[in-house]
């Protein structure tokens, strides 16, 4: 005899260039209602991992590290925050839930979530206007604020933003990351783990390299393209379709992070997928994006190209996008220097599906670089809203 499936609320969520299962805390059976097995388990079966096919099938998950996504939600019990979420980055073909970083897209998709299903007091959601969600973000530890757009005291979903590597315009929805280097905690919690805005990276079988080593949005190594041979201009398919290419960017990845102190051991990164992140920078020039649009050398000021769960991302981590803003602000760091090495308070930057701007505000305090907020546009919509189905013994 078998255990029937059972079936437990979710909304199935896009934010930004993301999408992932949404849950309420207490919605989850009582036993993944805590860190541990039985949640892993569960939201393994949910997405539909691990699938040796590549190709989640029978799950909710898109089978790229862009669509393989939880996230759990409750009210928050911190002063000044209205919910609390932690994000769960999940492998496709590993039993593996990564839990050691956030999801800057789906951060975008939380104060909807949140608006819509009771975690936010109605006092403080308008009838029409901006209502602002105070979010405490479980995995690392920092406040970010949502500006979420209402209409007739619903949340308004539709709208004529347009986010490259999105196919659709909808409302835009401004997300703030306060203090995203702060108290760090991994690296030593400072912004530059090494006390340095560029460091010399020896990597085993490519040579030592120039990194810039920095904890802000998310743990990011960024390299130049050019020392790695590429342009910076690169699309999915010429990376991901290169085997040796990705493994000279995991072993770059795992030399990068055991220099930032997040791990004690290179064999140690390959149970720490999520973070960090992995990405090569360039001088802008023209590119064909992913979608066949030209972008002009003139509409950014520098490339940059991302790697995630050892991919090339098809567009750009909103988190690793936080990185990208904080580094391009502050003088002498690889991103400041392909951006022309000026002061800037803003970037915008190319990726694979086309443009993409962000801000962040960097000042030197007793000799070592702070970030006091980071912004950038996104948009967020409900794609699906009901039950999920697992079979019962399954966690």
């Amino acid at each position: 005899m078998f255990a029937p499936q059972i079936k437990i609320p979710a909304t199935y969520m896009r934010g930004g260039t993301s999408k992932g299962v949404f849950f309420k805390l207490d919605d989850l059976p009582e036993a993944a209602q805590k860190p541990g097995s039985a949640r892993d388990k569960l939201l393994l079966r949910v997405i539909g991992s691990p699938d040796p096919y590549g190709k989640h099938t029978d799950g909710m998950g898109g089978a790229t590290s862009s669509t393989s996504k939880a996230v759990i939600l409750s009210k928050s019990s911190k002063a000044d925050h209205d919910v609390h979420y932690i994000f769960g980055q999940i492998a496709i073909d590993k039993p593996f839930i990564d839990w050691s970083g956030n999801c800057g897209n789906l951060s975008a998709a939380v104060g909807s979530f949140a608006i819509s299903n009771g975690l936010v007091a109605n006092d403080r959601i308008p009838q029409n206007g901006i209502c602002t969600v105070r979010i405490w973000q479980g995995n690392i530890g920092k406040t970010i604020i949502a500006h979420v757009p209402i209409t007739n005291g619903e949340v308004q979903e539709t709208g004529d933003f347009v986010l490259d590597g999105v196919t659709f315009p909808a409302a835009e929805v401004q997300i703030e990351f306060v203090n995203p280097a702060a108290d760090a905690g991994e690296g030593g919690g400072a912004m530059f783990p090494t006390g340095n805005v560029v460091d010399e990276l020896d990597v085993p079988g490519i040579g030592s390299i120039k990194a810039t080593l920095i904890n802000a949005g998310i743990p990011t190594i960024f390299i130049n393209a050019a020392d790695i041979g590429y342009h910076g201009t690169e699309l999915q398919d010429a990376i991901n379709g290169d085997a040796a290419a990705l493994q000279r960017f995991e072993t770059i990845r795992a030399y990068g992070a055991l220099k930032m102190g997040l791990i004690n051991e290179v064999e140690q990164a390959s149970v720490r997928q999520h973070t960090p992140k992995v990405a090569f920078v360039a001088p802008p020039q023209e590119y064909k994006s992913s979608s066949g649009k030209t972008v002009p050398a003139t509409d950014i000021d520098l490339l940059v190209r991302a790697l995630s769960m050892g991919k090339l991302h098809h567009a750009m981590m909103g988190t690793a996008a936080v990185a990208i803003g904080t580094a391009a602000a502050i003088p002498g760091t690889l991103v400041n220097l392909a951006a022309g090495g000026e002061a800037r308070e803003a970037v915008r930057f190319g990726h694979p599906s086309g443009t993409l701007k962000v801000g962040a505000a960097a000042e030197k305090v007793d000799g070592e670089w702070t970030v006091t907020k980071a912004i950038m546009s996104r948009s967020a919509r409900v794609l699906m809203e009901g039950w999920v189905r697992v079979p019962g013994d399954y966690f």
